[in-house]
């Protein structure tokens, strides 16, 4: 490992990759700390120490919201816009047209994304000068200092999405992904701080304590387990002869994940959930309060909603990523076939089928452990506990797609990665 870690820096490269991947996110957690003029933010702490939706989108933030620094918005606008460009992809013929234009359609569909990001954020601003003013934690009023709030917040909102967009292209990993990660680890060391101090009062049983590590630790292994398990479907080559040459013949194998695709279903469905939680919160009212508690993560509602999200969402984001159909057509043309599968549509329906399955299994899962820990705090009645399920997910997801992306960088160059002793090997097959 230590070896490995010392490989890293051998390659000028990765290296800087990796050292601009460190800056670009101190530059974040700089920003993150950097308050909005105007805002009391003691009386605003207050508020989120009685956690609820306003503490669970704060880990979307990074402890920005709290602070309400200038990137108090975080990634939330640019999620919600990237989720209406993919839900717009398959429903509007040009953009779906674009999609498929390789290079320069995705160019022109991130110019989009980028600005729904800007209109997004900028109406989130609006909403929460309003919502800070009913609050009565701003220290003015005037609408030339809400103006000056709403480009404050939607600045660092565009600033925050092209700092992602650069950790994507000239870092490792991914940025937006990468960015949630750092919030979620930058909120540990106070909270288990914080845990440690309830369990010295005696406000927290220490057997309580140590079953929830406990339930810690089993989940990570499974969270590693899923999102390195794979189903592998056989592959045959038939022989072609071209001139003197015989080409083919060969056996391999189509890898499929059971988690095709990784975390994404998490963020989606939490950023979906929290956006009417969030408006409820610009109103007053008995029915914002009866929305507000509808969408809280405490509620049954939002568990339930929650789980269903995260399958759609799984599933959803599979069908984008993975075409079955231009898979069976390219081994059609270089002569490869699944035993006992025609080559052509029917391939393609059997891998299809297969890849259903399987989906079913990883959404299930993630589902399942992202509200386990909800459960859990509800039946057990403790609200401090800091290890939620979709910050588990979140870090463990984003971890092994980085450790992933840094082992194929020193594959190509010859060094041997993190995980040797697997070899390339999944750690669980189905």
């Amino acid at each position: 490992m230590f070896e490995a870690l010392r490989d890293l820096f051998r390659i000028p490269d990765l290296k800087n990759r990796i050292m601009f991947t460190l800056v670009m996110l101190a530059i974040y957690r700089f920003g993150a700390h950097v308050p909005t003029p105007g805002v009391d933010t003691v009386a605003l702490g207050k508020l989120f120490s009685h956690g609820g939706v306003l503490g669970f989108l704060d880990i979307f933030a990074g402890g920005a919201l709290r602070r309400f620094s200038i990137m108090a918005l975080g990634v939330i606008p640019y999620i919600n816009a990237s989720i209406i460009m993919q839900l717009l992809t398959v429903v509007v013929p040009s953009i779906e047209k674009l999609s498929k234009e390789g290079e320069e359609g995705r160019k022109k569909i991130t110019i989009y994304t980028r600005y729904a990001t800007v209109f997004l954020a900028a109406i989130q601003a609006f909403g929460m000068s309003y919502w800070l003013q009913h609050l009565g934690v701003l220290k003015d009023t005037s609408m030339s200092w809400r103006l000056m709030m709403v480009i404050t917040l939607t600045a660092g909102s565009v600033l925050l999405m092209w700092i992602g967009e650069q950790i994507s292209d000239r870092g490792v990993g991914n940025g937006i992904s990468l960015i949630i990660f750092a919030g979620i680890v930058a909120r540990m060391p106070s909270s288990i701080t914080r845990t440690i101090s309830l369990i010295k009062v005696g406000e927290m049983n220490s057997i309580v304590f140590i079953f929830f590590i406990l339930v810690v630790v089993a989940v990570v292994a499974g969270i590693v387990t899923v999102e390195e398990a794979q189903r592998r479907i056989p592959v045959q080559y038939a022989k072609r002869v071209v001139g003197r040459k015989i080409y083919g013949g060969q056996s391999t194998f189509i890898p499929l994940k059971v988690d095709q695709s990784g975390v994404i279903p998490i963020i989606f469905a939490s950023s979906v959930l929290l956006f009417p939680a969030t408006v409820s919160q610009f109103f007053t009212g008995d029915m914002a309060k009866k929305i507000a508690y509808l969408f809280s993560p405490s509620s049954v509602v939002y568990v339930i909603l929650y789980a269903a999200l995260i399958i759609f969402f799984a599933y959803f984001y599979t069908a984008i990523i993975f075409n079955p159909t231009e898979m069976a057509d390219n081994m059609k043309k270089y002569g490869g076939f699944i035993l006992g599968i025609r080559p052509g549509k029917p391939t393609a329906e059997y891998i299809d089928k297969v890849l259903a399955r399987i989906t079913l299994g990883g959404a299930v899962f993630l589902a399942g452990v992202a509200v386990l820990p909800l459960i859990l705090t509800r039946a057990a009645n403790i609200t401090t506990f800091y290890f939620g399920g979709t910050s588990l997910l979140i870090m463990v997801g984003v971890a092994l797609e980085t450790v992933h992306q840094i082992e194929a960088q020193l594959i190509m160059r010859h060094y041997e990665g993190f995980m040797r002793k697997q070899k390339g090997r999944p750690l669980f097959r189905i």
